[in-house]
């Protein structure tokens, strides 16, 4: 039996994962709020009482932040994981961290293709590296480097370089934040569920558009981004309107920065549970525009597949096939 997890900023999945003749068999899942506890190994206890007397034959789990020498300190959560904490409490040796996005890049190799929804019509399919860029409550970024026959998910910490500018907009956007963030201004700040608000705040302070009464009334404990999205995709106010668009103007030079950094020319996809939410934003000429808009190196780009998945799962069902192929013997 796999045990595999996806440790979030905001949330955590923890399942259950049998194997049969090689083949993934959920078998039980639950979700937790990532700040309502101490220590992951809480989260752990809590979701193996549920499901009762099981034996863990490997365990997996993908987690937003660096993994050092099987050890991680989360990103956005106040917890450190160590890999032989885990190996102690679930009684199996067979333990891996692996970064969110890594366990998500995984999981991309095995979605099918109608999981995809593909950006750019003039993409070519051709082999060699991939890329994964996701925005979540953090910026994840990584690798599916091609050896020639086979892929290997590389992470990164991408989404903590700099926030660069494209344009007179997004200068004014800069000045704002380095007033707000004088040492260090990374592109997680803008590209991310608090990265939106951050964009909406900017927007509403520069004089854009004044503000519409369902975001000046919001409770605090209210996930404002989701807000943002609902009013700009339902009700088409501009304020929002224009704070997603924004927002995907820079995802769109992102991911062709991180394409290039990486040389994707097998693909850039895009993960996370922002991106199917605002799908048709993605679809609009902004996102493409500003992917491409890289000089000299347009036309590479613009022979580049780029996808959007549409599986919330993906990191999940990264971390369980990581253990699966990893862990128990392949036939």
């Amino acid at each position: 039996m796999i045990l595999a997890g996806d440790i979030g900023g905001t949330k955590t999945v923890l399942g259950l994962f049998d194997v049969r003749e090689e083949k993934l068999v959920p078998v039980r899942q639950m979700r937790f709020s990532s700040r309502e506890t101490a220590y992951f190994s809480q989260l752990i206890d809590a979701f193996l009482q549920q499901v009762g007397d099981v034996d863990i034959d490997a365990a997996v789990f993908g987690i937003a932040g660096p993994v050092i020498a099987g050890e991680c300190r989360a990103t956005n959560l106040p917890w450190t994981v160590r890999e032989k904490t885990l190996v102690q409490q679930l009684g199996t040796s067979n333990v891996k961290l692996l970064n969110d996005l890594e366990a998500t890049a995984y999981g991309m190799l095995y979605l099918p293709a109608d999981r995809f929804v593909s950006l750019n019509p003039d993409a070519e399919m051709i082999a060699g590296n991939r890329c994964v860029i996701a925005a979540g409550t953090g910026l994840g970024e990584a690798i599916l480097y091609f050896d020639g026959k086979q892929f290997h998910p590389i992470a990164t910490e991408g989404g903590h370089t700099d926030f660069a500018p494209n344009t007179p907009q997004q200068e004014r956007l800069l000045k704002w934040l380095r007033s707000r963030y004088p040492r260090h201004v990374s592109v997680e700040r803008v590209l991310s569920g608090p990265g939106l608000l951050t964009l909406y705040q900017f927007l509403k302070e520069s004089g854009f558009a004044p503000e519409p009464e369902f975001m000046a009334q919001l409770p605090e404990d209210a996930d404002a981004g989701a807000m943002i999205a609902e009013g700009a995709l339902r009700y088409r106010d501009p304020l929002c309107s224009e704070s997603l668009r924004l927002f995907t103007e820079i995802y769109g030079a992102e991911a062709g920065n991180l394409a290039l950094k990486t040389l994707s020319v097998g693909g850039v996809l895009i993960g996370g549970g922002i991106a199917p939410k605002i799908l048709p934003y993605l679809q609009k000429p902004d996102f493409m525009k500003a992917f491409l808009d890289k000089g000299r190196f347009e036309t590479l780009l613009r022979r580049m597949e780029v996808k959007v998945s549409l599986d919330p799962q993906t990191a999940l069902e990264g971390a369980a096939y990581y253990a699966r192929n990893r862990f128990f013997e392949r036939v």
